[in-house]
């Protein structure tokens, strides 16, 4: 039994305080104390007299034991493509931050594009009995159908729900805008052969993208060259040997559009090999603002896609804006587009 006089976790017995030592001090039952650790019902009286008596003998109720008794362990999961990626990185920091603020903890993993492996993490985290899930999804339905038809918490972050199950919520940046602003600002600069540097994957993004921009160009008048059409799988040496071609072949682009920030470094690189001079003889532009676009010379003008804000708001929709959540209604988060000095009139128009 706990000393009356004592201080905070002191006992004759040297051990730790028990939920019996709480019960004992606040005069309740030991099933009152549990109650009040597990949310359950009990008077806001009896309530605060139980958490009074829990800060004064230092008691930590056990996560273990509340999770067999609520059949969930609590927090929530968080599967992206690749925790390196600049985007994704931003991503996850919202996610933690908000769910930091509600008081919850994240449990991260990767799936790396893969939808076999997005479906064992996802499987492993309903095992676990998170209280939802926060995905970017690898483009497959393996993942989420049998999930979400046993009515589990899923909100979708950067992607929409994957086609044929059923709808869930998702929060992603407004892509569409973004490549509109900055295709009006080449085309108003005076560039009529503009290439597309995009990815040869499935997703949402990919397809919003080259859809904006070739919706952009119809709009002003301006043809769609498909020899100016290039894609690229998300690697590297892909990325570099698509700019290449672009570049240093008969294309005569006048500016270069990246759809991301891997593709936007590969056409940098590229075009430093070549001496081109930018944007003298070739202006250059992505989607995705990154640390390294204004370190170059000169500073990438870039679309810039809040990660952030959108991992945020995922993890808001999924704890607490349950009454929105329901409704499925994607969340778009606002782009903007930073005009930096890497893009100017295209060569032969300067002094007109």
């Amino acid at each position: 039994m706990a000393e009356k006089g004592a201080g905070k976790g002191a006992y004759a017995e040297g051990r730790p305080a028990t939920i019996k030592d709480v019960a004992a001090r606040a005069e309740v039952g030991i099933a009152t104390v549990s109650r009040v650790f597990s949310g359950g019902s009990v008077s806001a009286r009896t309530r605060e007299r139980v958490r009074a008596a829990a800060e004064e003998l230092d008691y930590r109720p056990s996560a273990v034991g509340r999770s067999l008794k609520t059949r969930r362990t609590g927090g929530i999961g968080l599967i992206v493509p690749d925790v390196t990626d600049p985007f994704y990185a931003d991503l996850m920091a919202g996610v933690l931050n908000c769910a930091r603020s509600l008081g919850e903890h994240v449990v991260v993993d990767a799936a790396h594009g893969d939808p076999e492996r997005e479906a064992l993490i996802a499987d492993r985290m309903m095992e676990q009995r998170v209280d939802g899930i926060v995905a970017v999804p690898a483009g497959g339905n393996e993942a989420w159908e049998s999930v979400l038809r046993a009515g589990g918490n899923v909100v979708f972050a950067d992607r929409e729900s994957p086609a044929g199950i059923p709808a869930a919520p998702a929060v992603f940046t407004d892509d569409r805008a973004g490549v509109r602003a900055l295709v009006e600002y080449l085309v108003g600069l005076g560039h009529r052969r503009i290439a597309f540097l995009g990815a040869a994957e499935a997703g949402d993004s990919v397809g919003v993208r080259e859809g904006a921009f070739r919706e952009t160009l119809k709009q002003r008048g301006v043809p769609v060259n498909e020899d100016l059409m290039v894609a690229a799988r998300p690697e590297r040496d892909s990325a570099y040997a698509a700019a290449a071609g672009l570049l240093q072949g008969g294309a005569n682009a006048s500016a270069v559009l990246a759809s991301g920030h891997l593709l936007g470094e590969a056409a940098v690189l590229v075009a430093r090999e070549l001496d081109l001079r930018v944007p003298a003889d070739v202006s250059i532009a992505m989607v995705g603002d990154v640390p390294w676009a204004e370190l170059c010379d000169p500073p990438l003008t870039a679309v810039a896609r809040p990660g952030q804000d959108v991992g945020y708001r995922a993890c808001e929709l999924l704890l607490r804006d349950r009454a929105r959540r329901g409704r499925g209604e994607p969340v778009l988060v606002p782009t903007e587009l930073l005009i930096r000095g890497s893009c100017g009139p295209p060569r032969g128009s300067r002094g007109r």
